[in-house]
């Protein structure tokens, strides 16, 4: 998670600190740059989760969390919830870090764009 962080950090960092684009503009930048990173990564999370769900489904009442009834099932759901979080926490599997690339790409041409369109 630090080596992704410092990723975020750096790119907030260089995103908008030219002399010409006043304070303003890079805090803006800096904003949006950590909203990009904090929806990567809860998608990664998103993703974490379903996925840790559909490999922890079980039928019937056998294994750990005994499905009799809807604990098991609401249990599980919350299990598999923190599993995710805490994968997400330690590092994740890498998906934050290409969506959070592709995010500042998008943002990159969709400003691009409205800048050529003013000129």
């Amino acid at each position: 998670m630090l080596q992704l962080a410092t990723f975020a950090a750096n790119a907030a960092a260089g995103v908008g600190t030219s002399a010409s684009a006043g304070a303003a503009d890079g805090l803006v930048k800096t904003a949006n740059t950590a909203k990009a990173w904090k929806t990567a990564t809860e998608f990664e999370s998103m993703f974490l989760e379903s996925s840790l769900d559909r490999l922890t489904q079980s039928e019937g009442t056998d294994g750990p969390l005994g499905e009799n009834g809807t604990g098991g099932g609401v249990y599980r759901s919350m299990l598999t919830k923190e599993y995710a979080g805490q994968i997400v926490k330690s590092g994740g599997v890498g998906i934050a870090a290409s969506i959070f690339r592709e995010i500042m790409k998008l943002q990159g041409a969709t400003s691009e764009g409205a800048s050529n369109a003013k000129g």
